[in-house]
């Protein structure tokens, strides 16, 4: 039991690291986050990881109500802070937006098509935070805002199908196990966009969880 309220407390703390990286934001994390930590035990875990402290404060002020289901107190934003407030002023000139649209309107969900967004020069300005930088940046119009988000879906798919990649080529230990585990829903959420081969690989992972439950 204590080992599975470990599982979840690594999961939700995942969760509340990268939410500036996942679809829907906090309005989609803080559901997960207040539905799976209903166990006193996955409190307890938190309470021993680093930055656990601050996500059980966020955790009861959205059980209180205290802060909307779509967002989180600014004192208790992960990593400070940094993650959320680079963004803020950033933007293109109209020349970038029209090199972004004509992009946008070619994209397929296809690695070629991915790293061919990647190449665009403004793109590489913003190095290893491209994804969230233009989401920013192309905030105000609401057409590319949605077409960003397939490039966001499809650069999170093929970083997830790396990850299990990587992980199924190694000899799988425990720390393997508790990785799996903490990652499993976005492994449920972006394998089956592979098809058969993204199946085939979930249901290894699923395999060699339980084989060592």
């Amino acid at each position: 039991m204590q080992q599975q309220a470990h599982t979840i407390a690594q999961r939700l703390l995942n969760l509340y690291r990268q939410a500036h990286v996942i679809d829907g934001g906090w309005a989609a994390v803080n559901r997960v986050l207040v539905a799976e930590s209903d166990d006193t035990q996955v409190i307890h875990e938190l309470e021993n990881m680093p930055t656990g402290k601050k996500l059980i404060a966020h955790i009861n002020n959205l059980r209180s109500g205290k802060t909307p289901m779509d967002s989180i107190d600014k004192d208790l934003l992960p990593y400070g802070g940094l993650m959320y407030g680079q963004n803020e002023n950033i933007s293109l000139t109209q020349e970038e937006i029209s090199q972004l649209q004509i992009a946008l309107d070619a994209f397929q969900p296809t690695q070629e098509s991915l790293n061919n967004i990647k190449k665009l020069p403004f793109i590489q300005r913003f190095g290893t935070d491209w994804i969230d930088s233009i989401k920013s940046a192309i905030a105000f119009n609401r057409d590319l805002t949605s077409k960003w988000a397939l490039v966001a879906q499809t650069y999170n798919a093929y970083r997830i199908w790396d990850s299990a990649k990587q992980l199924l080529s190694e000899t799988l230990t425990e720390r393997h196990r508790a990785q799996i585990q903490a990652d499993m829903l976005e492994f449920e959420t972006y394998l089956p966009m592979f098809g058969d081969a993204g199946n085939e690989m979930l249901a290894k992972l699923r395999t060699f969880v339980s084989s060592l439950s």
